[in-house]
């Protein structure tokens, strides 16, 4: 299996967002973070539905954010930010086999395993348009984060074929990749791409 991350973006697929993720989820990478940031919870809760059907038995889908969505909706892996975590009780969090938080320290990350994190992305690490005009935090940040916790650490912001292996040496359990599975013509030979290197 890929170590590869699909974090989703639909406003930049250049083709119909939900073909895409069909393509995408057939070149089954490691799991798909439905991200989606711009869109309030009752019109999440209608994409994470039909999402959820294209990626059935095919990849993961992992929800985002919206937490009593995914419970709702009866998914057990959600991906929160870490100020989102600290909210949540241990009677909610019981209702997820597995929770991803995003991380942009050391401390996140060592506070994120803390209060019951199954993995984190950490990030940026490489420069991407996606944080046009931040610095990334680079390879060293990621390789700290990766020796700081226990539990699986991916990469996230800029990653690429050309990078991957950095990412990989600094002991990451894999990357997350939004524009590039978003635009590719051909999801599987650009998982490929990453597998090969």
């Amino acid at each position: 299996m890929s170590d590869i991350v699909c974090v989703t973006a639909r406003k930049l697929c250049s083709k119909n967002f939900f073909e895409q993720l069909e393509r995408i989820a057939n070149a089954k990478p490691k799991f798909v973070i439905l991200r989606e940031k711009d869109i309030i919870e009752e019109e999440y809760n209608a994409l994470a539905e039909k999402a959820a059907e294209i990626c059935q038995g095919k990849t993961e889908m992992v929800l985002h954010f919206y937490w009593k969505t995914a419970i709702n909706l009866g998914k057990d892996s959600i991906h929160l930010p870490l100020h989102i975590l600290r909210m949540l009780t241990d009677a909610d969090k019981r209702h997820f086999r597995r929770i991803g938080v995003s991380c942009h320290s050391v401390e996140d990350a060592l506070e994120a395993q803390k209060l019951g994190a199954s993995y984190i992305t950490a990030g940026h690490i490489f420069s991407t348009d996606c944080k046009k005009g931040l610095a990334p935090r680079g390879i060293d940040f990621l390789r700290k984060v990766c020796i700081s916790i226990d539990i699986p650490v991916y990469a996230i912001g800029g990653i690429s074929p050309e990078n991957i292996g950095l990412v990989r040496e600094c002991g990451a359990a894999g990357a997350c990749v939004m524009s590039g599975f978003m635009r590719c013509d051909d999801p599987s030979e650009f998982i490929s791409e990453f597998d090969r290197k």
